[in-house]
């Protein structure tokens, strides 16, 4: 598996100092939070994507995905939706990044059946666009859709091959599924792994890895013992924690747990 880490746990910073972090702490690839906060966002033109592209490949950093913010199945129009997923999509398309992120984020006054269909609906006519540009839309286990079995109700309704699954571990673990059977549901669409360490369900500050509750031993040991090879990508909440420790000092660490949690599974 590849090890990679979330600008989220470095808002703001420069990408010249990201992929300095990235190489001198032996990550394979950064995940790019897309927002206007942070260097990269749609809103680049063309010559600062190209820009951005040549400064990662230059330092043999590969650009995982692009963690966008799009929220597939709230309330409301489709079209402002879909047209925000298509600038993600263009974004990735330039930059050499496989994936993008998107949200649930259905809303309360909503049923499960009809935050399903919306979001359904909206995937699968991005997954189109997606098609054509070569990046797959993964859709998080988050908010309104916690669990592996909640993404996937979404995932099978599309059908399409260019729309899968980011597993973000602790919003399965809060939703109380089991390592094991999220796998078992994600298996077939899984993009890449969201791992991260938090102190408990009431406190979510973002904590060293292993450093705190979540079954990352576990959830690595699913993922070897199923022959699954891809992406385990760190993402250190900072943004909304001002409290948390920089992610800078604990980067090295985390990545000697990484390994060794994939050593133990081997």
């Amino acid at each position: 598996m590849k090890l990679a880490f979330s600008t989220l746990g470095v808002p703001g910073l420069p990408l010249a100092d990201v992929l300095r972090l990235a190489t001198t702490h032996g990550y394979h690839g950064v995940e790019l939070r897309a927002h206007p906060e942070e260097p990269v966002h749609p809103g680049l033109d063309a010559a600062r994507r190209a820009e951005v592209a040549a400064q990662f490949k230059a330092a043999g950093v590969d650009v995982l995905g692009l963690a966008g913010y799009t929220r597939v199945a709230a309330p409301g129009e489709d079209e402002p939706v879909i047209e925000e997923i298509r600038g993600l999509l263009g974004l990735a398309r330039d930059l050499g990044a496989p994936f993008v992120r998107v949200f649930p984020g259905g809303s309360g006054g909503q049923s499960a059946e009809e935050a399903d269909a919306v979001a359904a609906r909206r995937l699968g006519t991005a997954a189109e666009h997606a098609a054509d540009l070569g990046v797959r839309i993964l859709l998080e286990t988050h908010d309104s859709h916690p669990t592996g079995a909640d993404a996937t109700r979404v995932i099978g309704l599309v059908g399409h091959r260019q729309v899968g699954a980011l597993w973000d571990v602790m919003h399965t673990w809060l939703g109380g599924e089991q390592p094991l059977d999220t796998y078992a549901a994600l298996s077939p669409y899984l993009g890449y792994v969201q791992v991260k360490d938090i102190a408990s369900a009431e406190d979510t500050t973002p904590l060293a890895l292993g450093a705190g509750a979540l079954p990352l031993a576990e959830c690595v040991e699913v993922l070897a013992r199923h022959g699954w090879d891809g992406w385990l990508c760190w993402e250190y909440e900072k943004r909304w924690y001002e409290t948390a420790e920089p992610l800078e000092g604990l980067l090295a660490a985390g990545r000697e747990h990484l390994v060794r949690l994939l050593n133990e599974s081997a």
